[in-house]
């Protein structure tokens, strides 16, 4: 019985607990003119390697009617 009764109140601080933990993050606004090439600019050349190991350059992947090109950074934390 007495574990029936500390389940609301271990739920409710934990609940605190969170609620304050987010509000304590900052959050500030991220202007992304400045991040890398804009919308209708040229992308700067590169050399990649790619999953077979050959080396790709801008120049290689882009054909008569362009390309879109995907940068994925996989996280490994």
């Amino acid at each position: 019985m007495k574990s029936t009764l500390y389940t609301p109140i271990v739920t409710a601080c934990l609940a605190l607990v969170a609620t304050a933990a987010l509000s304590a993050q900052e959050r500030k606004p991220v202007d992304v003119s400045t991040l890398g090439p804009q919308v209708g600019e040229r992308v700067p050349d590169f050399a990649l390697p790619d999953q077979h190991g050959r080396i790709r350059t801008l120049d290689s992947i882009v054909g008569e009617k362009g390309a879109m090109i995907l940068f994925h950074r996989s996280a490994d934390w």
